[in-house]
């Protein structure tokens, strides 16, 4: 059975400026624009983070250090 998706206002605004670009490089260049949006937007919450005292030089060394893999168990 196939599953409908119902789009949102901004993904329908995106799909609307998608459909007026010709060429592959538009695209690409758009998709270069949102990329340094979001990279933004993580630079300015981590350097409100920072300037709040809720990260610190100790907790990225923290993170460093920290085991994330998960565990996997031998098949018998």
């Amino acid at each position: 059975m196939e599953q409908r998706t119902i789009l949102n206002e901004a993904q329908l605004g995106i799909l609307r400026l998608l459909s007026r670009m010709t060429r592959v490089e538009q695209v690409e260049e758009l998709r270069q624009v949102i990329s340094n949006y979001y990279a933004q937007k993580a630079t300015e919450e981590m350097d409100r983070l920072w300037d709040s005292g809720d990260w610190s030089e100790e907790k990225n060394e923290s993170i460093l250090k920290e085991h994330l893999r998960t565990p996997y168990k031998h098949a018998q």
